[in-house]
């Protein structure tokens, strides 16, 4: 298991400069270290390396990758090519080959999480520093294993119990039909096997998401205050998807600067402004990041005893945050992010009696 660690702010090439010097300092602690970085040549520039879609050596421990999004549709193109032969008897996708696949918005995000994800089940690596966007699509990439969880949970269910799902299910004459077509016997496993593949997936996803051992973000801003004002609306962001924000690093030549009470309760950490090529000042000054993310405030905790689900949302007010409960589960939008909450079996079923905002805490009781 590695450690995942991603950075989130206004500021890129700060952002983009405390990634490396991240992955320096954890490759100088004996860490086989992956720094992960987008096509753009800001971290091809700031390494002096050529950078490509496999990882190279730049130094002890550590190696570069740069996720090209059409090299990973290629590549992913012939994995989706493998699944399909083994459900359908004569596959139809053999036709279209992945240099042709032209990339759509929204690809990037989700190839660049299956390949962090591959390369953490690699065993290659202690630990992955991704350079994202740092913004909002960063956040809803992580979170994206629970809100596809989401979707397989009532989809699924809405198609077994519709008219359509019990006709294939128990229809004498359907059966054979499908038969003819699929390599899977869709009677006695009711679409199970696909379904179970891709949950096993999702629900590793999601485990690694709610370990802070696991994957970890740290905010950077300056003291600007349209900066710091972002920052804090991508850490409650952030708290929505279930990601684990273990501090902030404040990017400042004065080291007077006190941006406490804005994040309160996460540590602040100072560092200088980094020049290209002298690293060291800035590796020095960052915090020990797993320390700092297994103390920061739990996204959501849920209290079976007192029937109470509590969510850190920093960065919102009591306005922004709206509450429903619609099905089984009970949905959570603040911001421009929307959570729905799996309840736990004690809890499952009950509605809400209750809610209240304080201390950056929406308190649901049941």
């Amino acid at each position: 298991m590695a450690l995942i660690l991603t950075f989130l702010g206004k500021g890129g090439s700060d952002r983009t400069k405390i990634a490396i010097a991240a992955a320096k300092l954890l490759a100088s602690q004996g860490k086989r270290v992956l720094l992960a970085g987008q096509a753009e040549p800001a971290l091809s520039i700031l390494l002096g390396a050529t950078l490509g879609p496999d990882p190279q050596e730049i130094g002890p421990n550590l190696q570069v990758v740069q996720f090209q999004t059409a090299v990973l549709l290629e590549r992913s193109w012939e994995e989706v090519k493998k699944l399909e032969s083994q459900y359908l008897r004569t596959p139809i996708l053999k036709e279209i080959y992945g240099q042709e696949l032209a990339v759509l918005p929204g690809m990037d995000t989700a190839l660049a999480l299956n390949a962090i994800r591959e390369y953490d089940e690699s065993g290659k690596y202690d630990a992955i520093v991704y350079d994202g966007s740092g913004d909002s699509s960063t956040v809803r990439m992580l979170g994206m294993p629970e809100s596809l969880s989401w979707y397989v949970r009532r989809f699924y269910q809405l198609f077994i119990n519709s008219d359509l799902g019990k006709t294939i299910s128990e229809s004498p004459l359907v059966q054979p039909l499908i038969s003819t077509f699929f390599n899977v016997n869709w009677t006695s496993d009711n679409f199970s096997q696909p379904t179970n593949k891709i949950n096993n997936i999702l629900d590793k996803g999601k485990a690694a998401l709610a370990d802070p051992k696991h994957i970890a973000a740290f905010l950077v801003t300056t003291n600007d205050p349209v900066e710091v004002a972002t920052t804090r609306y991508l850490w409650g962001g952030a708290q929505q998807v279930g990601l684990t924000v273990g501090g902030v690093i404040l990017v400042s030549s004065d080291t007077t600067v006190d941006l406490g009470e804005e994040f309160t309760p996460l540590p602040v950490s100072v560092v200088p402004h980094a020049k290209v090529g002298d690293w060291q000042p800035l590796i020095d000054a960052l915090p020990n990041f797993v320390a700092q993310a297994v103390q920061a405030p739990k996204p959501i905790e849920v209290d079976v005893q007192t029937r109470q689900v509590r969510l850190f949302l920093p960065g919102f007010d009591k306005k922004q945050v709206k509450l429903t409960q619609y099905g089984p589960e009970v949905t959570v939008e603040a911001g421009d992010q929307r959570r729905n909450i799996f309840l736990p079996p004690a809890l499952s079923g009950r509605s809400i009696t209750g809610a209240k905002f304080q201390n950056n805490y929406l308190i649901i009781s049941f």
